[in-house]
């Protein structure tokens, strides 16, 4: 919970489809001292801008992957209505288009949903009190964005190369599991999943899970 002289900005904007992760960030919420009463619930860009019709919101905290669109379209509606209004996304999208594309929309934070409850509400707390809280992850496919490539990027391929979640996941890939039953296995989203073989292929420089698979056991990195 934040101090006692700390002010709620109120109401707060959740948009998520996903039932378990909503509840979740409803929870975080809670925490934090917001009562039911000043949290607005929406699982599409439809009911979002349903719900904001009659109430203009002071905290907006917006998935990307949404059953009706991108939750883009909303940061620029919002960003446009209020450029006062705190927006954070939080999502299982992690690709520089949709970081960037967020972010130039109007998006003052962005943080991955795979992150603890921890993270998260340090994120919340810090949209809260203005700041502009971007996932170290984030930030690093920024940097790496904005710094010059001076000449064509050369696969390395050091013990490494792999994070543990990656190296964990290709494991599942190596069993014969798909990105549902990964997902399912992790308690993590399909997005999530599908994020992370995006990765796994960029370091490993192939295109297919057959060739990652094959690609980690010459390497070492799978038995």
């Amino acid at each position: 919970m934040l101090s006692p002289d700390s002010i709620l900005p109120a109401p707060v904007l959740l948009v998520e489809d996903e039932p378990f992760i909503c509840s979740r960030l409803q929870g975080l919420l809670e925490q934090l001292g917001y009562t039911s009463d000043a949290v607005i619930v929406a699982s599409s860009l439809a009911q979002a801008r349903s719900r904001l019709i009659n109430q203009p919101v002071a905290l907006a905290l917006v998935d990307i992957g949404l059953p009706d669109g991108s939750g883009i379209d909303l940061i620029a509606e919002l960003r446009a209505a209020d450029p006062s209004v705190a927006i954070l996304v939080i999502s299982a999208y992690c690709t520089a288009d949709a970081i960037l594309s967020a972010l130039r929309a109007g998006a003052t934070g962005y943080v991955l949903k795979e992150r603890d409850d921890v993270e998260i509400t340090l994120s919340i707390r810090s949209a809260i009190r203005g700041g502009a809280p971007i996932d170290p992850f984030i930030a690093r496919r920024i940097i790496d964005e904005m710094r010059p490539q001076a000449t064509p990027k050369t696969p390395i391929y050091p013990d490494d190369t792999l994070t543990s979640r990656e190296s964990e996941i290709l494991g599942f890939v190596a069993q014969g599991l798909n990105n549902r039953e990964i997902a399912e296995q992790l308690g993590l989203s399909r997005n999530t999943i599908e994020c992370h073989i995006k990765h796994i292929y960029s370091k490993l420089a192939v295109s297919s899970r057959t060739r990652a698979v094959y690609a980690a056991r010459t390497l070492g990195l799978l038995p």
